[in-house]
């Protein structure tokens, strides 16, 4: 049987590539946030997960998956493991992470708030022909 997973939720923060410079190979990282229901009517959590898109495929999600989208995620799953120091302290962190083979925009794109710099010229000009 192979292995294969398959999620959807809400991307939690921009993409942002890593490139090798031994091998020239490109990962593109983000994560997605999926609704954990319980069953006990208790509080719903929110899980993340990490998700690793590799040379292509991550240069398609840089051009098209923005914080705050609805994804639809396939992938591979996999563990990563290694070494954070928390209060001077290594620690070895295990989790899951998907290695993606595709994935899909859902829903809306978000809509993007706009800057102060971009109104600023409008108001000045309304403040003009007020005066």
């Amino acid at each position: 049987m192979n292995n294969s997973v398959t999620i959807v939720g809400y991307v939690g923060q921009a993409p942002h590539a890593v490139t090798f410079g031994d091998t020239g190979n490109k990962v593109v990282k983000f994560s997605v946030a999926v609704k954990e229901f319980s069953s006990n009517g208790g509080e719903d959590k929110t899980m993340w997960i990490d998700v690793d898109a590799w040379n292509g495929q991550g240069d398609r999600v840089l051009k098209a998956v923005t914080k705050g989208r609805e994804v639809l995620v396939n992938g591979r799953l996999a563990i990563t493991s290694f070494t954070k120091e928390v209060d001077g302290l290594k620690v070895q962190v295990t989790k899951p992470v998907i290695k993606l083979s595709s994935f899909f925009l859902c829903g809306r794109k978000p809509a993007s708030k706009e800057t102060p710099a971009e109104s600023a010229p409008e108001a000045e000009s309304a403040e003009a022909t007020e005066g």
